[in-house]
């Protein structure tokens, strides 16, 4: 097996899990460091570096398939338009984006899409995830790793680090942040999704002091340099609110008689974001 030229693109940027400072070469379908740790290269393009406990997320077969298809209708678009925005104005087209908790690399494939000669590569548990951002864009590498882990990258290898809708590990952000970089970090303010949430009480709720933890968590080592809002009704059809639902967490909670409750889904939702750039102190 050749090894998928998006992951020989961004090679330069990985290290051994194991060893930490080693570099990664390919060998035989297999990513391979000098002392002889040997990680497999999926069928489907995506490295797995993950060592010790499998990889658990909750991003299974049937999440990943509503969040595809969701994706495909364009709903979330401005909010890909934005991150992208944030990216190709802070770096050069050059750039190399990490994108932490890629999930299935429709934000990453955005930013990409900006810069014509940047290269990306995300990161995700999930392997159901992973063989979509594998695909997602010819210069998107894809690679399963646990976010809250010492990243399995070189130090200030990234122009910019993108988290869209995922957990963060600010102090790995900055580490393989350039000085020069940027983190963007997009979240959902409170106003999102709320006609869904009060017809369906028992999706994820949005924590209010979710903003004041971010700040909080993300001040010691970066200062914010510019916000922007992005906020819009989005009309939805029938499939379109159950893939909502379906795409995230609180697939978990709701129960199917609800979802089969027509009265219960909206048919349209306000789509509210913040999107944050970020500098490193």
């Amino acid at each position: 097996m050749s090894l998928p030229p998006a992951l020989e693109l961004s090679l330069d940027l990985l290290r051994c899990p194991t060893c930490r400072t080693r570099h990664l070469h390919p060998d035989h379908g297999a990513l391979r460091c000098p002392v002889g740790h040997t990680f497999d290269i999926a069928r489907h393009g995506y490295a797995g570096l993950l060592t010790g406990t499998r990889a658990t997320s909750g991003d299974d077969a049937a999440m990943v398939q509503a969040r595809d298809r969701f994706l495909s209708t364009g709903t979330y678009a401005p909010i890909r338009q934005v991150g992208a925005g944030l990216a190709a104005g802070a770096v050069s087209e050059q750039a190399t984006v990490v994108d932490v908790g890629c999930g299935t690399g429709y934000y990453l494939a955005g930013v990409l899409d900006q810069l014509l000669g940047g290269r990306g590569l995300g990161l995700d548990t999930s392997v159901r995830a992973l063989r979509s951002a594998a695909r997602a864009h010819d210069r998107a590498a894809a690679v399963a790793w646990d976010v809250f882990r010492s990243f399995p990258l070189a130090d200030g290898v990234a122009d910019v680090v993108l988290n869209v809708f995922a957990p963060r590990n600010p102090a790995e952000f900055h580490r393989v942040l350039r000085p020069t970089g940027r983190l963007i970090v997009i979240r959902p303010t409170g106003r999102h999704l709320a006609e869904l949430r009060g017809r369906l009480p028992a999706t994820v709720t949005i924590d209010p002091a979710k903003e004041q933890r971010l700040h909080r968590t993300l001040g010691p080592f970066f200062e914010a340099a510019v916000t922007e809002q992005v906020e819009y009704p989005a009309t939805l059809t029938r499939l379109d609110a159950l893939d909502l639902v379906a795409m995230t967490p609180s697939a978990r909670h709701v129960s199917r008689a609800d979802l089969n409750d027509d009265g219960l889904l909206p048919d349209q939702v306000t789509v509210s974001v913040l999107a944050t750039a970020y500098q490193p102190r």
